[in-house]
């Protein structure tokens, strides 16, 4: 094909660039290897990056050796090394680099080697290869079936890997059926990489997936979870999530994403919600700050929430007389949903929790624009966000779809609006921290109460004063109080 040819030479190119820039503790390893009879090849991901330009702070390698002879190499190059992966043939090593100036040099050498599941079964059969090129036929895509012998950095390619590269395409180095039959988890896989490369799934393999995705059920939901993860965590995730719905995949990983489609908004508009909801996701994205700002991105909080905010519309969905159509709290149902998938997904509980609670609060806005919001509910707004305020400021704002230019700056407006009264009342109160006008200790020496229950109901009544009124001082508190106790008793 003549016209790739200047894109596989830009590549090779580029790829000569990044390669010499190898750290010289990884040729000497190479040297190691080849000294005490064994091959040894930069694999996978580092390779790949290195056509793109990319220079990958990740250094795995494959090799002849077996487990117990790479570690006795290792053990004899590194100054730390582990066997944590041992199971699967790989072992690690550090070689640090301060003793030299430089930065610590990590390596993974894993043994040729392929993979297999049986078909009732959550976890690969590991057996050992005695070629590189049987070790590169088992990887999940061509762009990732790249090798780099060392010392001598000699390319090896045997599937057309880098003619893929050039084309932006994901293609399996075997028969697409047979890949994913042995790892299902390469189905994500695929779609992780759509994400994360900007590469379209090629049509054998895209078939394939939508063939076997119930087979995804195999894999442990950890595995699924963390390609899920970095999907999300990806430049372009819409990419990846479209494969997932597209191939039929979603429908056994995150059910909820596909029920979105077709639904109806409740605005009585026939919009696709699932759209919508690709949307919120991508403007969320470009509301994350950086490394210093309130929400560092990639944020998975933030990215989730977007996601699944409007999941609770399919089973709140009402047909209205006159042809309308409502989701009456959608978001209390969707908090649940949302905690329930993300719990099957193993996702750990601050996470599960954070991302529930901002699908219940993300309609807690709507109405402020028309009818002006007491002190008192701003300082509710905050409080029951918490310290998700400032995740919950950018979903509120994403979620605004709308193509109507003047609505949109009217809520736009609204929003600013409210960011203003925040930033006021915390500078007036300490917002962040509420906290009653008297403590438990000095409740109790007013009333003449020991530890107990009523000295709860107590600090909750002028908790509730507080947020009601702002700051009363000591002096009101406590006339609040008596009152309230005399009232009470």
């Amino acid at each position: 094909m003549p016209d790739d040819t200047p894109s596989l030479l830009a590549l090779q190119k580029r790829a000569l660039g990044v390669l010499a820039t190898l750290p010289a503790d990884a040729l000497e390893l190479g040297e190691l290897f080849r000294a005490a009879g064994h091959e040894l090849a930069l694999v996978g991901g580092p390779v790949r990056d290195a056509f793109l330009g990319r220079v990958s702070s990740d250094l795995d390698f494959t090799t002849s050796a077996t487990p117990d002879e790479t570690e006795a190499l290792l053990a004899r190059w590194g100054d730390a090394h582990w066997d944590i992966g041992r199971e699967f043939g790989t072992i690690g090593a550090r070689r640090f680099g301060r003793r030299r100036g430089g930065d610590d040099v990590v390596v993974e050498v894993t043994t040729y080697r392929t993979d297999a599941y049986d078909p009732s079964s959550r976890k690969p059969e590991v057996v050992f290869g005695d070629t590189l090129e049987g070790d590169l036929s088992r990887r999940d895509f061509t762009v990732n079936s790249m090798a780099v012998r060392l010392p001598d950095l000699t390319f090896v390619d045997p599937f057309g890997g880098l003619e893929d590269l050039a084309r932006r395409t994901l293609r399996t180095p075997v028969d697409p059926r047979h890949s994913f039959d042995d790892d299902p988890l390469r189905m994500m896989r695929a779609a992780r990489f759509a994400a994360q490369l900007g590469f379209t799934v090629d049509p054998a393999a895209r078939e394939a997936i939508v063939e076997q995705a119930e087979r995804i059920a195999i894999v442990s939901a950890e595995r699924v979870r963390d390609e899920l993860s970095k999907l999300l965590l990806s430049a372009q995730p819409r990419l990846g999530l479209q494969v997932l719905v597209e191939t039929g995949l979603a429908d056994h990983v995150l059910p909820e994403l596909p029920a979105l489609r077709l639904e109806i908004d409740e605005h009585h508009r026939h919009k696709d919600v699932y759209e919508h909801s690709l949307t919120v996701l991508e403007k969320a994205i470009a509301l994350e700050t950086g490394p210093d700002g309130a929400v560092p991105g990639p944020d998975l909080v933030l990215r989730l929430a977007a996601l699944l905010h409007d999941i609770g519309k399919p089973r709140t969905r009402k047909f209205e007389p006159g042809g309308g159509v409502s989701f009456h709290h959608h978001e209390m149902v969707g908090a649940k949903l949302v905690a329930k998938r993300l719990k099957a997904l193993r996702y750990d509980k601050a996470t599960a929790q954070a991302v529930a609670r901002l699908t219940e609060l993300h309609l807690r806005f709507h109405g402020y624009g028309e009818g002006g919001w007491t002190d008192s509910a701003v300082r509710r707004y905050v409080t029951d966000a918490g310290p998700l305020l400032e995740r919950l400021h950018r979903l509120t704002r994403s979620d605004c779809t709308t193509r109507n230019v003047r609505k949109a700056q009217r809520l736009s407006a609204a929003y600013d609006d409210l960011e203003v009264r925040i930033a006021r009342l915390k500078e007036q109160e300490e917002l962040d921290s509420i906290r009653p006008d008297l403590d438990g200790t000095q409740i109790m020496e007013i009333l003449g109460l020991k530890p107990g229950r009523e000295v709860g109901e107590a600090y909750k009544f002028l908790l509730a004063q507080r947020m009601e009124h702002g700051p009363l001082g000591p002096e009101r508190a406590e006339a609040e109080l008596r009152a309230w106790w005399t009232t009470r008793s």
